[in-house]
């Protein structure tokens, strides 16, 4: 007998895509849509989507609104509906600064940046409680001139979704997403960045403030003591905590965090925060570097899924020797229901050093393909991480993959579609622009795989 719950494609009557991917991916009760652009994949942006008078019409806000209609018909073909089901909203905005430079120096807003015409569109598609939200500035996507990609998850299992505002005392988010969504056992909460949201923004004094940045997550810039970026991933967190607790969650029961952050050299000071917050039980966690965050002086962005604390399902985390030890604080998956959230996958050891093999030999630069090499050996892994969680790697069901200038796209693409013969991921795409935090890795992988009753 055939598992109702197992994953099904779902290709809506929208412009196909070019890549070997679905246009989403529909599992047990849940829906992935891939990453979204208005683009009728012939001619590059839809014409429908191109500003007739640019002093007259928003790129941004023409952009938006194909791909929210696009969204739509997507969902719609799943039995979902965009308006009230999606529990968790990415948006994915190309811009040209922050530069490396800035991002060396702690830099991360995108100067110049606005995305006002985006919001307007959405609050005509998208009804309260809103999803949790994440929107960053990366540096390019797969199509030319594309303004914005957005990519979803929504669930369709008759549970009502429930939104909760930011708890008393916690700073209360500008753009109109839900700090908290709750679906059932789940807990979605948007990312957060360690603002308070007013900064100094229009007072007299200024307290040596870059910005929004809140005054707890700021080390005395007139000692020699303390850690920016540990000041402000423990402030966020805290930020979170108190948001999880005011929908019935903790960060005890913690499944997976999406972390962004500016320079790599970030991440050791965000991952010694990370361990003093979940000393034991870990969950699992992609950290992507070279992220624009939407307020001055932020270096960190952090996004959580959890399950209640009165859930019915419980969290299981998946370790095998078959694959390399993580380098960092967090296990190789986690476990929920249906559910197998893996953590990042890069082409490296436990040390967090590139793999063997996994670049042209500099005395034979035409030989070897990159990006083929590393993709395989990522997926190797990641079929044993799936089998020591009750699946396979062909369940793969969601994809994000961050590249690093997208030199070896092809290749890459090339080499994860061999590996889906049946039903392929939904996925989302982006480039970087900069070396991830292993040096020689072209391309970072975040995963959620199907795990059969």
């Amino acid at each position: 007998m055939s598992d109702p719950k197992a994953p099904q494609a779902i290709w809506p009557d929208i412009p196909q895509p070019l890549m070997p991917y679905s246009p989403a991916v529909k599992a047990a009760d849940w829906i992935f849509v891939s990453g979204q652009l208005a683009s009728d994949f012939k001619t590059g942006i839809a014409a429908e989507a191109r500003p007739v008078n640019p002093n007259l019409e928003s790129d941004q806000a023409l952009q938006s609104r194909f791909v929210m209609e696009t969204l739509k018909r997507t969902l719609a073909a799943g039995g979902a509906d965009l308006s009230k089901d999606v529990a968790r909203i990415w948006q994915w905005l190309p811009w040209e600064t922050p530069s490396m430079a800035d991002f060396a120096k702690g830099d991360c807003y995108p100067e110049g940046l606005r995305i006002t015409p985006y919001l307007d569109v959405r609050n005509d598609y998208i009804f309260e409680p809103r999803p949790a939200s994440t929107a960053v500035s990366i540096r390019g996507l797969p199509v030319r001139d594309a303004r914005i990609e957005i990519d979803v998850i929504a669930i369709v299992d008759g549970s009502e979704p429930q939104g909760f505002a930011a708890p008393e005392g916690v700073p209360a988010p500008l753009a109109g997403y839900s700090p908290a969504l709750r679906r059932g056992d789940w807990i979605f909460l948007a990312g957060e960045v360690p603002t308070d949201w007013q900064g100094d923004y229009g007072e007299h004094r200024s307290m040596g403030a870059p910005g929004a940045l809140a005054r707890e997550a700021r080390t005395n810039p007139h000692v020699w003591y303390g850690s920016d970026i540990e000041a402000q991933t423990d402030y966020t967190l805290s930020k979170l905590e108190r948001i999880a607790e005011a929908a019935g969650g903790s960060l005890k029961n913690v499944v997976k965090a999406d972390v962004y952050i500016g320079d790599p050299s970030d991440y050791a000071g965000m991952d010694r925060a990370w361990k003093r917050w979940f000393k034991d039980s870990p969950p699992a966690r992609c950290v992507i570097p070279y992220m624009g965050l939407g307020t001055r002086g932020s270096r960190i962005e952090i996004a959580l899924t959890l399950l209640a604390d009165n859930a019915t399902l419980k969290i299981e985390r998946i370790e095998t020797s078959d694959a390399p030890e993580p380098f960092s604080h967090e296990p190789q998956a986690v476990k929920v229901g249906n559910f197998l959230f893996l953590s990042q996958q890069m082409a490296c050891d436990s040390r967090g050093v590139l793999a063997e093999g996994m670049l042209r030999h500099e005395n034979f630069p035409w030989y070897g393909l990159p990006g083929k090499n590393q993709m395989r050996y990522m997926l190797k892994n990641v079929a044993a991480i799936c089998e020591a969680g009750g699946t396979s790697v062909e369940n793969v069901v969601r994809r994000a993959c961050f590249h690093d200038e997208g030199t070896h796209f092809a290749d890459s693409i090339e080499e994860w579609a061999s590996w889906f013969p049946k039903v392929k991921p939904a996925s989302t795409t982006m480039k970087i622009g900069g070396p991830l935090v292993v040096p020689g890795a072209n391309a970072l992988l975040d995963l959620i795989a199907y795990v059969p009753d």
